[in-house]
This record gives C-alpha cells, sequence and structure tokens, in this order.
C-alpha cells in the first residue's frame, strides 16, 4: 500500500492510499479518483517527500495493514453487503425507490463511473469485503 499527496484542479488537497503507483494511475485514467471537496476528477498527485524512519525500528507489514483492516472493519460493521446488486441499489436509493442506508458492494468500474457522472456519490474501497473472500 502507498500513500499518496493528491491535488485537483481547484488545488484543494488530499491523501488517499492505493495498492500501488499502477493502481493509482488507472483509477485516475478510469476517472475514479475524485476530489472529496469539489467532486472534480482532475487529480494528479503532488510533490511529496518519502517518510524516512530515523530509528533503526521499521515497521512491520501488520503495521501497515493495521489501518486498512480498521477501515474494513468499520464499513462491514456499519453498513450492508449486498454484493453485485451495488450499482442498482446504489441508483435506486439515489433515485428514491428505496430508502438510503449505508452499502458497500461489487461494481465494474465503468458502472462505477457511470455512479459519479449520474451524481450518485461512490468510493471505491482500499480492500477485498470478507464476505467475497468466504
Amino acid at each position: 500500500m502507498i500513500r499518496f499527496h493528491l491535488k485537483c484542479d481547484q488545488n484543494h488537497a488530499f491523501e488517499s492510499w492505493f495498492q500501488s503507483g499502477e493502481a493509482f494511475d488507472k483509477l485516475c485514467r478510469a476517472g475514479m479518483i475524485i476530489c472529496d471537496t469539489c467532486g472534480s476528477a482532475a487529480v494528479t498527485k503532488s510533490v511529496m517527500a518519502p517518510a524516512v524512519s530515523t530509528s533503526s525500528a521499521i515497521a512491520s507489514p501488520k503495521a501497515v495493514e493495521n489501518p486498512i483492516e480498521k477501515l474494513r472493519d468499520t464499513v462491514e460493521k456499519n453498513s450492508d453487503y449486498v454484493g453485485d446488486s451495488f450499482v442498482k441499489q446504489a441508483r435506486d436509493m439515489h433515485d428514491g425507490i428505496i430508502p438510503e442506508r449505508p452499502i458497500y458492494g461489487e461494481a465494474k468500474i465503468a458502472d462505477a463511473k457511470k455512479l459519479v457522472d449520474d451524481g450518485i456519490p461512490v468510493v471505491p474501497l482500499p480492500f477485498i469485503p470478507r464476505k467475497k473472500t468466504n
């Protein structure tokens, strides 16, 4: 996992975690990275300094995974997993057909981009849901 400092074309700065630099590039080309302040998809990486430890102790992989696991636990505890029906349910909630509630699930990139284009707020998650891994 890598954390990038990002900036949109409106000069709003924010950070996000990605599996790799290639994952960032792929999501950015697909318009899936958006500014949480203004919604712009014109996002670039900002200049950033590497994090260098001055102590002899190096963070373990477990320490790096911990924030992602904490996020996964929070999402899974407070949201309903809807699997492949994510796009339909997100759209139905936005259109007032079904009651709003926190959900997470699966979506093809093109379908998720269409949701964003239609003003339906969605965010890619940096983990595979446990329900999918079982």
